[in-house]
């Protein structure tokens, strides 16, 4: 695969039927609510076609051999929903596809500045008519409910032109699933309720078969073509709207057609007022016009950059890389309010469309710093779950709250019973993403309705999980930590210092706050924290991952054939769980997060140590990587693991894109840059800075907001400038010196010498990818 080098864009020229899966996903547009695959206007050819609005899914059961009391039941997978961006072009009756005739010249393009992709294509009809088509199509970051695209053709000759606009519903679709359950859940999952076509306007409403949610998808047109009468019909059946317009157009002369289509759906919401939400977003849509969209979606992008943008010189790959990476966590973030962030975004059916725990540790913190509100309303969405994570603990003999491993709606969906029943650290990273949040914003209303309750609901978890044990403190034994090749383990370090960070969060937020906590229980959270167990290897002078980690036998890289990684794909877990090898950070992820809790002494010392087991068979691994690497002074490794977060999905390093972007991976090049070279940390709700310059690089600067101040930091050889963007003054630390900065005086610090220190082993054949 090849993307044009270039700043604010990635442009794709040619047309390489065979890459359309993973261009699709790369091409895809979003707002957090609607979801749209790069896939082309006239529907075919193409990979996995997918129109998605997020949280609307179907349920299915879930396969086991053999069933276990507190198994979770029903299995949710996101639903293709009615496709509105197909736009046929059919020239003197030869149907415009891109596998016959001549595309003389094809490109697309995303515009990260825009928020639009477009194509431009020159093709010749196999009778020899040419035509040009320019299209551009947006998902409205303003306007939630709608997307819009601007479809002109210009021909070379006259030529009778005519166009078909669809909704096209149960779209045929080939199965992705190897799982029975999960592909008749998906055959033809739409039951049609009301179709209406009038004038230039069509309507289709649906439910799903068994989750019972109802879903609406309105189109509209506008026609331009000057002085040329035009001939328009519009016809509705159960699965298919289509608007059709006929003319002649001369040589020189172009047709313009404007599509505006609107999406709602609900649980709970009746047929009728679904149909009425989607005909006044379409009213609205329409009342913008196409100009006014366009301008409004620029505006929101000017905004955002102005906030979040990374400047990179010294490699032009890896800044396109970055600004790609960002757009896309907005697009996963921006307008998704009351549902959840999948880990594919909205941009492919991969996972199934569910969310995990990588929303809170990955994505949030980007979206924290820069989209704030974004932030607030993902958290949110897990406060409007709390009754399900409650009701799971429930069934787990346990208190508070259990937060799901993977799911759409809030419940457990995870066949898989030692992650979703044991990875309790995902409530703890809940509680993490919520204090964070707190911290960088101060947002009083949020802390009062929402966050004190996750945050009490979570420590009550612990306290009744854990318990103290007179030999080694708080104890919270038998659970999985984020490292998947480990599991049902004691004292895993992460999790207990994420649960120590949780129970001193819950005790402040609890005093803050009125709550149903008594002081009893708040002074129990407090004793449990700070006893909690701390797992220390004195012979080794590391850290095990969990207890008794550093005495498993270690595993045989030297002799593991490239071709079988992904471990989990080629032996058995039995063999992995009780052997030294990592399948993600865990242990340096704890280090990321909690850096509070480690000497600098024994942050390189662990480094070392993990670096030389973790095999990085998931895209969540090499962000966290690069943030320990700089931080003790590989800048060479760290850059190098930068790299690989950036390009996971541009490069489709897991052969998997085909099924939609990794959000975990692009937010972890923004981690990788902004903690990891940036140096920057907020343990206990202080922001701190650290930077270091690669070699490889000549400059770089990231913008950010803190506590309502936006702030840039930008690095060179010649030291860091901090500045004020928007706001009146930040105080901040330097590499462990305090500085403030104020609106007309931005401050510039030495940058200290980095260590020289002998790169760190990684395991045999699986150093990171470079360029």
């Amino acid at each position: 695969m090849s993307y044009a080098v270039e700043p604010w864009q990635l442009r794709w020229q040619g047309l390489s039927v065979g890459h359309l899966h993973q261009t699709e996903s790369t091409f895809a547009l979003s707002n957090g609510h609607i979801g749209m695959r790069g896939s082309l206007d006239e529907g075919e050819p193409r990979g996995l076609p997918g129109t998605y609005l997020n949280g609307f899914y179907e349920e299915h059961q879930l396969p086991y051999g053999e069933g276990g009391y507190g198994y979770p039941e029903a299995g949710q997978t996101v639903v293709n929903v009615t496709d509105g961006k197909i736009i046929r072009l059919l020239v003197e009756d030869e149907p415009l596809d891109m596998r016959y005739g001549n595309a003389i010249e094809h490109e697309r393009t995303l515009d990260f500045r825009s928020g639009t992709l477009r194509r431009r294509t020159v093709w010749e009809s196999p009778t020899g008519r040419r035509v040009t088509v320019r299209s551009e199509r947006l998902v409205s970051f303003t306007q939630r409910a709608v997307a819009a695209i601007r479809y002109e053709v210009e021909p070379m000759d006259d030529l009778q032109l005519v166009v078909q606009s669809d909704l096209l519903a149960n779209e045929p679709n080939k199965s992705r699933s190897s799982d029975p359950r999960v592909a008749a859940a998906l055959d033809s999952p739409l039951v049609n309720d009301f179709t209406m076509a009038e004038k230039t306007r069509a309507v289709l409403c649906h439910h799903t078969k068994v989750s019972g949610l109802r879903m609406a998808a309105a189109m509209d047109h506008e026609i331009e073509v000057d002085g040329v009468d035009t001939r328009t019909e519009i016809r509705a059946e159960d699965d298919l709207a289509r608007f059709t317009a006929a003319v002649d157009v001369p040589a020189g002369g172009c047709l313009k057609l404007t599509k505006y289509i609107a999406y709602g759906w609900s649980g709970q919401r009746s047929t009728p007022a679904l149909r009425a939400q989607v005909e006044a977003a379409l009213a609205g849509a329409c009342q913008t016009g196409w100009e006014g969209l366009l301008q409004e979606q620029k505006e929101f992008l000017d905004d955002f950059w102005e906030v979040a943008d990374i400047e990179i010189e010294g490699d032009d790959q890896l800044q396109q890389a970055i600004r790609f990476a960002l757009f896309h966590i907005l697009q996963a973030g921006a307008r998704g309010e009351s549902r959840a962030i999948p880990g594919k975004g909205l941009t492919g059916p991969g996972y199934d469309g569910h969310a995990f725990w990588d929303t809170e540790m990955f994505v949030l913190p980007v979206l924290t710093y820069t989209v704030p509100d974004a932030a607030r309303d993902a958290l949110r969405w897990r406060h409007s779950t709390l009754d399900k994570a409650r009701e799971r603990a429930k069934v787990l003999g346990l208190e508070g709250a259990a937060f799901p491993w993977r799911s759409i709606n809030g419940a457990e969906c995870s066949a898989y019973w030692p992650a979703g029943t044991a990875a309790f650290h995902v409530s703890g990273d809940v509680a993490y993403a919520t204090q964070q949040y707190l911290n960088a914003t101060g947002d009083e209303d949020f802390d009062r309705d929402e966050a004190t309750e996750i945050l009490v609901q979570t420590a009550r978890l612990w306290l009744s999980l854990g318990h103290h044990d007179p030999h080694n403190g708080f104890r919270i034994d038998g659970v999985t930590g984020p490292d998947e090749y480990s599991a049902i383990v004691d004292n895993n370090v992460y999790t207990n210092l994420i649960a120590q960070q949780n129970l001193w969060a819950a005790a402040d937020a609890a005093e803050r706050n009125p709550c149903d906590a008594t002081e009893e229980e708040i002074a129990a959270w407090r004793r449990a924290a700070d006893a909690m167990a701390v797992p220390y290897d004195e012979m080794l002078q590391v850290h095990p991952q969990a207890d008794n980690f550093t005495k498993h036998a270690e595993w045989d890289f030297e002799n593991t054939p490239q071709d079988k990684y992904p471990l989990l794909l080629h032996y058995p877990y039995f063999d992995l769980y009780r052997r030294q090898v990592i399948k993600q950070a865990d242990l340096v992820l704890a280090m990321h997060v909690r850096g509070d809790a480690f000497t600098d002494e024994e942050k390189a010392r662990n480094f070392a140590y993990y670096e030389a087991r973790t095999v990085r068979d998931s895209s969540l691994s090499a962000g966290t990587q690069a943030v320990l690497a700089a931080e003790v002074g590989h800048l060479g490794l760290a850059y190098d693991y930068l790299v690989e977060a950036a390009f996971t999905d541009l490069h489709d390093l897991h052969e998997n894109v085909t099924n939609g972007l990794h959000m975990a991976s692009l937010a972890g090049a923004w981690t990788a840059l902004v903690a990891g070279f940036g140096g920057m940390r907020d343990h206990g709700g202080e922001l701190t800075f650290a930077p270091r310059l690669p070699e490889e690089l000549t400059r770089f600067s990231f913008r950010m907001s803190f506590q309502g101040t936006r702030i840039s930091v930008d690095v060179s050889e010649s030291g860091a400038t901090y500045r004020i963007v928007d706001g009146t003054e930040l105080t901040t630390r330097h590499h462990g010196e305090q500085i403030t900065i104020t609106a007309d005086a931005p401050v510039t610090m030495p940058l200290p010498e980095a260590p020289d220190l002998e790169r760190p082993k990684s395991p045999f054949g699986r150093e990171p990818r470079r360029h």
